[in-house]
């Protein structure tokens, strides 16, 4: 199945006066960046935090956020540095007299200095942590990849849809390309006889006209072309069908499929094969706008 880099999920998990929450988004991104915001006193659990991401999510921009919430009574205790704080006031209270400020000090104002009041936490047990953290993580993942799959799914239809459509213009291409040097040839033909009138016969030699013909279809041969594009039309579909991380595969195959349509495009002597070409390029920046999204 194709999967979207695009998502989101939550999950929650409870003990006796604690919570976690984890929220998990993640968008494009040509590798892996997980960027985790979460309480210190689970930081102790980031490694596992990743490895259990890494195993489920193998791209994209993935941002995730942990929250916990401690009601337990003995959870922690603040404690105020008062030394440190006096000093504070006195400070403040001499930049109020240089300046002329009969501003009053506040305590809340001295509290926001750093170090002046310190939350203690009682220590963590970390597989306890885990055992709360992990459901949320999980629940968290399980909600994102199934974002990611149905956008995937979406994807998936939608890309089919164009890649049809190119095989469908590629099947036009071999049916108007043997037609392109018999029309120059009547062309050819038509513009001696205008010249020449009656005496065309004379001059020109059939050897001649059947030469500048052959040259003519050489130049402007797409047949290789053609049989390359239809193999990598071909890899591409099988690739889109058998799923999995597909992302970079899809953007190189792409990459060869435009290549053969510019090859094409600068071969052709013939508006229609032109616009054939034209439209291809079309539908092929799309499925290349659509590939960015595809993990």
């Amino acid at each position: 199945m194709m999967h979207s880099m695009t998502g989101f999920g939550r999950g929650e998990s409870q003990m006796p006066g604690r919570r976690v929450t984890v929220e998990i988004r993640s968008i494009n991104n040509r590798y892996c960046d997980i960027q985790i915001r979460m309480p210190r006193l689970i930081g102790s659990l980031e490694i596992k935090i990743r490895q259990a991401i890494s195993a489920r999510l193998s791209r994209g921009k993935i941002d995730v956020h942990i929250g916990h919430e401690d009601t337990r009574e003995d959870g922690s205790a603040v404690h105020c540095d008062l030394m440190l704080a006096r000093s504070y006031a006195h400070a403040l209270r001499e930049i109020a007299d240089a300046i002329g400020s009969d501003e009053r000090i506040s305590a809340a104002v001295i509290g926001r200095f750093p170090d002046v009041l310190d939350v203690e936490t009682a220590e963590t047990d970390l597989d306890e942590m885990w055992a709360l953290v992990e459901p949320a993580l999980n629940a968290a993942l399980d909600g994102i990849c199934a974002m990611r799959a149905e956008e995937g799914r979406k994807l998936f239809e939608d890309i089919l849809i164009k890649v049809t459509a190119l095989e469908e213009a590629r099947e036009h291409l071999v049916l108007r390309a043997p037609q392109v040097p018999e029309e120059y040839r009547a062309r050819l033909d038509a513009r001696l006889t205008d010249l020449l009138g009656t005496r065309k016969s004379e001059i020109m030699d059939p050897a001649r006209l059947a030469g500048e013909v052959a040259l003519f279809a050489d130049k402007c041969a797409i047949d290789e072309e053609l049989v390359r594009l239809k193999s990598h039309l071909s890899q591409f579909r099988g690739a889109v069908r058998t799923g999995g991380v597909l992302g970079k595969k899809l953007d190189f195959i792409v990459q060869e499929i435009n290549r053969e349509i510019n090859t094409i495009g600068s071969k052709a002597n013939d508006i229609e094969i032109t616009n054939l070409v034209i439209g291809m390029k079309t539908e092929l920046e799309k499925i290349r706008e659509q590939i960015q999204n595809i993990e």
